[in-house]
């Protein structure tokens, strides 16, 4: 089956554009992490107001994932990528001018109504425009740009902050979005088809797809483990290792790495594996889920801080991030195409509000109460119950992909696709 698509840049082309954007997009939320001894000093601040500012955009962005998707199933895929990719960019360079602690945090909504709808859409464009074999592989490349967003947040924002203060940090990840955003344009897109109701029925191919709601629930357990590391790991090194402000968010950065590297490196196993039995798109983020909460509890239970306790911290790390890509794939298998974007924003918003907005305050509300250590040991132990869900999931994956009517999708028809540039 081939999908008309409409743009200039070829899929490859596009597939980088995304990844930019996506990169963008992370680095703007994580950037705020980096100010967090600085705005604790300037306004006096406890530790479950500081995850706030983290969790609010993943909060904003659930809510506000489904609304956009529907009308980006409606609309247009690629001017929805531009209009988002501005007024993100633009809500991160407001923040930089927040006389307190109230207008950060509205800054900080503002990111997430920006952001809401960008990776749905994203995914959507992707998933017409290479073979569905693949779309664990591609998906994986895609939502590198996550972890690689998360470095380049605590990176560029360490070094920015501790030379021209915490406000300038901001600004300088905020200006590369609205570049992107322009690029974004060029983006091809596809014909939507009709579907009388894309919210009924994207809601209730998932709802009866016991795989997808093993994919979603298992996905997000492991990225409240992720969102608990990218938040707190560095105030975990200053405080137990006794690393400068600047240094803590470099070397936490090199965790968020190996996120990457599982991000991408499961996308290409699953895909690998699930061409013996498609229960391995499954199976591969199961085990490293089980695998995350061994290694993560051995580093912050039984381990000292220093080396050892680094490496399993990076294990675990890389281990968090295994089911991205591969429980997207299984969500937009298990769908029609006409409801794509709408059912991927569905599971954006259990991503998001089930995941990515639960560790930041967790780990925090817990720290205030037991520790930081003790509530990044607690916070691990999900890695169990996720490898539970997305085994549970994996044994009605090949009936779920029946039952859709699943069939391999053929990049779009033109000549830069049918080359295969």
């Amino acid at each position: 089956m081939r999908e008309e698509a409409r743009g200039g840049f070829s899929p490859r082309a596009a597939l980088v554009l995304l990844c930019a954007l996506l990169v963008v997009d992370f680095a703007d939320r994580q950037v705020v992490v980096t100010a967090f001894p600085y705005l604790r000093a300037e306004w006096a601040l406890r530790e479950v107001q500081l995850g706030a500012l983290v969790s609010a955009v993943s909060v904003v962005v659930a809510l506000g994932t489904f609304p956009v998707a529907l009308i980006v199933d409606r609309w247009s895929r690629v001017r929805a990528i531009a209009v988002m990719g501005t007024v993100w960019s633009g809500a991160t360079a407001a923040c930089a001018f927040a006389p307190g602690y109230l207008a950060l945090l509205v800054g900080r909504i503002g990111i997430g109504v920006g952001q809401a709808g960008f990776g749905p859409a994203g995914l959507a464009l992707l998933a017409a425009s290479f073979p569905a074999e693949r779309r664990a592989t591609v998906f994986g490349v895609f939502q590198v740009g996550a972890p690689l967003g998360i470095v380049t947040g605590a990176v560029v924002g360490s070094l920015v902050s501790a030379h021209w203060g915490w406000r300038a940090a901001f600004l300088a990840v905020a200006l590369p979005g609205l570049v992107l955003a322009v690029l974004a344009l060029r983006l091809r897109d596809y014909r939507s088809i009709s579907e009388p109701s894309r919210g009924r029925a994207a809601a209730a191919m998932l709802g009866r797809a016991r795989s997808a709601l093993g994919a979603m629930v298992g996905g997000a357990l492991l990225l409240i483990i992720f969102s608990t590391l990218y938040t707190w790991l560095p105030t975990h090194l200053e405080r137990a290792y006794g690393m400068p402000p600047t240094l803590a968010g470099v070397v936490a950065s090199t965790v968020v790495v190996g996120g990457a590297a599982g991000t991408a490196l499961s996308g290409v196993v699953a895909d690998t594996l699930a061409r013996r039995d498609v229960r391995w798109r499954l199976w591969v983020p199961a085990v490293a889920a089980v695998a995350t909460t061994v290694m993560l509890g051995t580093a912050f239970v039984a381990t000292p801080p220093g080396g050892t306790q680094m490496v399993l911290v990076l294990l675990g790390g890389a281990m968090a991030t295994t089911a991205i890509a591969p429980a997207a794939a299984v969500v937009l298998d298990v769908v029609s195409v006409g409801v794509r974007a709408t059912a991927l924003s569905l599971f954006a918003v259990v991503q998001n509000l089930m995941g990515l907005a639960v560790g930041p305050v967790l780990t925090g509300a817990l720290a205030d109460r037991w520790g930081l250590t003790t509530a990044l040991a607690i916070v691990a132990v999900l890695g169990v119950a996720a490898g539970v869900a997305l085994w549970w999931g994996s044994r009605s994956y090949a009936g779920d992909r029946a039952r859709a009517g699943f069939t391999s999708s053929s990049p779009p028809a033109g000549p830069d696709t049918a080359a295969g540039r």
